[in-house]
């Protein structure tokens, strides 16, 4: 069997992380980084694809990594429809929404870039569970509101690879599994895993869950509207306020909690008392999915950048290690977790999806 190099690519905002994998072993990898007056020129962030893809052949000519040993191309995914969870194929389609869509994520460079690079020595592009992965039962989906549905926007990718990892810790198969995992990171999402679907989580993009650091998470409804019609700030300020402005920034003008920690340790008594709410309403959140799994739970997941503190993690085991044991995986690594897919569907484990506009997820 002929040695399986993969691509990985990560873009993010001002950045592009990728990574060359001889299968599961990671041999090459760079964060190529962007400066603001670099990406200046492009309007919206689709534009910037040449640019990156650019920077992205320069690492392979640096490096002397020849295109034509990849056996396969993979990005991250970006805000497409709702979809199943799985490694997709690219697609003309997929590419053509992606290009026109409003909705503007650095994540939607994924499949674009994959696409571009694979194309050029003939071989397939893919996508691993993007953030719009939609597992979520119907009677999950229901609010007060016949208007409002709750939605499934979450760290689909590096939840999915987490509870994999958690499954082997605990001798399973994932599909065997009942898991509640929480990711923490820049936001913050915890899902009910039944037998390898998300059947319930909170939107981690823009207001659903617990605080995080740099989101409001769920807010009482009445102030909020009170607030919106206030004439005091705009409804794109408002949204803002909400996801990048909000949670551990807007209290203490950080989003790095790796400076909050410090500032606890320093006797901060507000940084102490945020810090501590904010550990407070993760272990709510996840005891809130206990139902969901009707108390069958087989580990608590832990993971994400967050996971690394383990003073804030103590404080969410105090009030949930009732409920199941604990798995802590700290950090996330997504290019493994994008290569693990791919090869998995090289390997004949999986097979690659086919995206579709209306292929996704349930709706009521």
């Amino acid at each position: 069997m002929p040695n399986k190099y993969i691509l990985a690519i990560n873009p993010g905002s001002t950045s592009t992380k990728v990574a060359i994998f001889l299968e599961e072993e990671s041999i090459l990898k760079k964060n190529i980084f962007h400066t603001a007056e670099e990406l200046s020129p492009f309007k919206r962030i689709i534009e910037q694809h040449e640019f990156r893809e650019k920077m992205i052949f320069q690492f392979l000519k640096e490096n002397s990594f020849d295109t034509h040993l990849l056996a396969a191309v993979v990005g991250r995914g970006g805000l497409l429809t709702p979809m199943k969870s799985g490694t997709y194929r690219v697609s003309d389609a997929m590419i053509e929404y992606l290009k026109h869509t409003q909705l503007e994520h650095a994540s939607n460079l994924g499949a674009i870039l994959a696409h571009d690079i694979a194309r050029t020595v003939g071989i397939e592009a893919y996508i691993v569970d993007p953030v719009v992965v939609d597992e979520m039962e119907d009677i999950a989906r229901i609010t007060g509101f016949p208007e409002i549905q709750r939605i499934s926007i979450f760290h689909a990718l590096n939840q999915k690879a987490a509870a994999r990892q958690a499954a082997k810790k605990l001798q399973k198969k994932y599909e065997e599994c009942h898991l509640i995992v929480a990711h923490l990171g820049g936001g913050i999402s915890i899902g009910a895993h039944r037998r390898g679907a998300v059947v319930d989580v909170n939107n981690a993009l823009n207001g659903d869950g617990p605080f995080a650091p740099e989101r409001a998470g769920s807010l009482p409804s009445w102030s909020l509207v009170e607030l919106a019609l206030s004439g005091k700030y705009d409804q794109q300020t408002l949204k803002k306020k909400i996801t990048g402005q909000g949670g551990i920034v807007a209290h203490l003008h950080t989003n790095d909690m790796r400076r909050v920690e410090e500032l606890v340790k320093d006797g901060d008594r507000r940084a102490e008392l945020i810090y501590r709410s904010m550990a407070y309403n993760i272990a709510k959140e996840i005891a809130s999915l206990a139902p969901v799994l009707e108390g069958r739970i087989d580990a608590i997941v832990i993971t994400g950048g967050i996971a690394f503190d383990n003073d804030f993690v103590d404080l969410i085991r105090r009030r949930i290690d009732f409920l199941a044991p604990l798995i802590i995986l700290p950090g996330e690594d997504e290019m493994a977790a994008l290569t693990q897919g791919a090869l998995r569907v090289l390997q004949g484990e999986e097979e690659a999806r086919t995206w579709t506009a209306n292929s996704g997820g349930k709706s009521v």
